[in-house]
């Protein structure tokens, strides 16, 4: 090919000069022939890229084919329902009820209810309209030692940053969430003018780079942080110790996404990458952790204080219960992110391979709280690809109190899943801080949307929940959510997570499936112990194991 394009630069040069000397005019034909030319010798000696070396200009076809893949599979090769991270199905409930369209479907489900993973809600003979049901059921939010208790939406919008998303999308965002009077988390970027702007309610999220309340070298700084946190708008403060996508990676946002406004609200230097630290820096045991929450909840005058994370090690959660119960000061609430949450920019690895899901987490969290006796005073926020009130429905049956949503949320003021949140080049102006494309989302639109996908979407979970002949959100159980797990087997959420007794861990003999975990934590270090686990203890902690010696016996 190389020589072919030598051979084709060469003639089409010579024609070129021949023809314009027969006719002046034809010279002109070098304003397409040039630059060819040019690119293709360029790509003849460039060092960098195989294919472009041995195919000139021909090559580039493949970079512009790969870029425009991700556009056109999603629109003219997947199915409804195969695609990835949210399918054309999932999107499209989004964008109709954002935009108040018709959000029914046509001639049944297109989902395969024999296939594993199917799962659906069991209905009551005894229904009941939702017409009589609260229309905008809500949660208070606050534990004993809580002065200024927040009652909120079982709906609202998960953290996303100002830096990674623009600012028309924060402002849609928290004008919607004040329309619907919801909550906006902040995102660990800290507060800025456009999360005030609009005067809806937020949750700041304090992650390990501690913006909007550090000191120059990256330490925690009360004085900023009792400032901003009487805020009025803010109504709860959440401190990130992981979060779904990257746990244990901590956050990244771009250099070219740093600009100097954002430098300004985080207190970090324009133009470099912003790297938030794995772990944080003002506390490094589970019992420093409660006294930092309990320092906070005093510094804001009594808002909730909360921690989000995404459940890895176990014995470390077992480790913050046990520093609650040792010191009778409880997180006000406590958002738990599954491993399929999302993110503007993370390594593949932690993406695709670290953190547990949200089904199993969400039911641990529960369980262990309840074990502990403490989960009466602990709200519990759900986070991870949610978007419809089916979702919310199932989250709820597992322990979650209320959900958060981010892509839901995105989808509603117009992401299209391009795929392109960690290169700033957003093609709908969400996840860019480019200008020029930041335009294309007007506010006063998209707020709207906002403010129409969460209302419809509660409305629909109250629905469901009237179609189950429960009158309150509180009132699903795991038994309520069915699950295929075989071509020939069901099991009930209930059947699949056993609930546990109150206060079943604070005194021996402890579940068998959390003996491990008692063992293994104690409040004074989030480390394991030293405890030598024998082959005898992993398998009692091991449910499945237990359940697949138990059928070999039968059998």
């Amino acid at each position: 090919m190389r020589k072919a394009f030598i051979a084709i630069a060469a003639f089409l040069v010579t024609a070129t000069v021949m023809i314009g000397l027969a006719w002046h005019p034809f010279f002109w034909a070098f304003i397409f022939v040039g630059p060819i030319v040019i690119l293709g010798v360029y790509d003849l000696y460039q060092p960098k890229q195989s294919i472009v070396r041995n195919y000139p200009v021909v090559g580039r076809l493949r970079y512009l084919m790969e870029d425009l893949r991700p556009k056109v599979y999603q629109y003219f090769v997947e199915s409804d329902t195969n695609g990835k991270p949210f399918s054309r199905l999932n999107r499209s409930l989004v964008y109709q009820r954002a935009k108040k369209q018709n959000d029914t479907i046509p001639f049944g489900t297109q989902l395969d209810v024999y296939e594993n993973g199917y799962e659906w809600l069991s209905h009551s003979i005894a229904a009941i309209s939702h017409h009589e049901l609260n229309e905008d059921p809500r949660v208070l939010i606050g534990g004993p030692e809580c002065t200024l208790p927040y009652s909120a939406s079982i709906f609202n919008i998960s953290a996303m940053s100002f830096g990674s998303l623009s600012q028309n999308a924060i402002l849609a965002l928290n004008g919607g969430a004040k329309m619907g009077n919801f909550m906006h988390n902040t995102g660990e970027g800290g507060i800025s003018d456009y999360h005030l702007r609009m005067g809806g309610d937020l949750v700041w999220q304090i992650g390990t780079g501690y913006f909007g309340c550090r000191n120059h070298d990256g330490t925690f700084n009360y004085e900023a942080f009792a400032e901003r946190a009487k805020t009025e708008q803010v109504r709860m403060i959440e401190i990130k110790l992981s979060q779904g996508a990257k746990p244990g990676h901590g956050g990244i946002l771009p250099a070219k996404k740093v600009t100097p406004e954002i430098s300004k609200i985080r207190l970090v230097k324009e133009g470099f990458d912003v790297i938030s630290p794995p772990g944080h820096s003002a506390f490094s045991t589970p019992l420093e952790m409660v006294a930092f929450v309990k320092k906070l909840r005093t510094l804001t005058g009594g808002k909730p204080v909360g921690i989000k994370l995404c459940i890895g090690r176990k014995s470390e959660f077992f480790a913050i219960c046990k520093a609650m119960v040792q010191t009778k000061t409880y997180i006000d609430f406590i958002t738990v992110d599954g491993g399929e949450g999302g993110t503007g920019a993370s390594p593949q690895e932690f993406s695709n391979a670290v953190g547990t899901p949200l089904r199993e987490s969400l039911a641990f969290v529960n369980d262990v709280l309840t074990g502990f006796d403490i989960k009466k005073h602990i709200k519990i926020i759900a986070s991870g690809k949610i978007t419809s009130g089916f979702d919310l429905v199932k989250n709820i049956a597992l322990g979650a109190d209320i959900c958060n949503s981010a892509r839901g949320m995105m989808f509603a003021i117009g992401c299209i899943q391009a795929l392109e949140c960690n290169s700033n080049t957003c093609p709908t102006g969400v996840a860019t801080q480019d200008p020029s494309l930041m335009k294309g989302l007007v506010v006063e639109d998209k707020k709207a949307r906002v403010f129409n996908f969460h209302r419809l979407t509660v409305g629909s979970a109250v629905e469901l929940l009237g179609a189950a002949g429960l009158r309150h959100p509180y009132q699903l159980t795991r038994a309520y959510i069915n699950r295929r797990i075989s071509p020939n087997m069901i099991q009930s959420y209930i059947e699949s997570f056993p609930y546990v007794p109150e206060g079943c861990l604070l005194q021996t003999p402890y579940p068998m499936r959390f003996e491990l975990g008692m063992t293994l934590s104690a409040a004074e270090t989030f480390a394991p112990t030293d405890y030598k686990v024998s082959s005898i203890d992993y398998a009692q902690a091991n449910p499945y194991l237990n359940n697949m010696t138990a059928n070999n016996q039968l059998n």
